[in-house]
């Protein structure tokens, strides 16, 4: 009589088959990685340019009442504290009382006359410093 071998099958993966998925697993975050960043970096620059329109509707409103736009001295520092030379100031003109910074936590730069003559705004993007491409562009009022 003959006996039956009775194997059992093993539970469980084999360094092989892990080294396999990890591999798959690094080359989806590969191809998937840069592609969610770029989205995020575009969201960054959305972000400002509406943080930016939000901050110029707040300086029409302070020429509104004030007469004219803040002076450089006094840049965007005059729609949350009233300037000395301010008459007819009702601010703040922030809803958040405090001075704005863009998505990369600097300060926007205010300009009075900017580059067309009227009020310009502007975030140097992700690398901070004037001119740059794709997240490091500059975002500016007069876009």
């Amino acid at each position: 009589m003959k006996k039956s071998l009775n194997v059992k099958a093993e539970k469980g993966m084999t360094l092989i088959e892990l080294l396999v998925v990890l591999a798959i697993l690094a080359l989806v975050a590969g191809l998937v990685g840069p592609a969610v960043m770029d989205k995020f970096g575009g969201a960054q620059k959305k972000a400002a340019g509406i943080e930016i329109n939000g901050i110029i509707s707040a300086l029409d409103i302070y020429k509104l009442e004030v007469g004219r736009y803040p002076s450089n001295d006094e840049g965007l520092a005059a729609l949350v504290e009233k300037p000395a030379s301010a008459k007819g100031w009702n601010g703040p003109y922030l809803s958040d009382r405090k001075m704005p910074v863009d998505p990369w936590e600097r300060e926007y730069i205010y300009k009075y006359p900017g580059a067309n003559g009227g009020v310009e705004i502007i975030s140097y993007g992700a690398d901070g410093q004037p001119g740059g491409e794709g997240d490091a562009a500059d975002i500016s009022s007069n876009d």
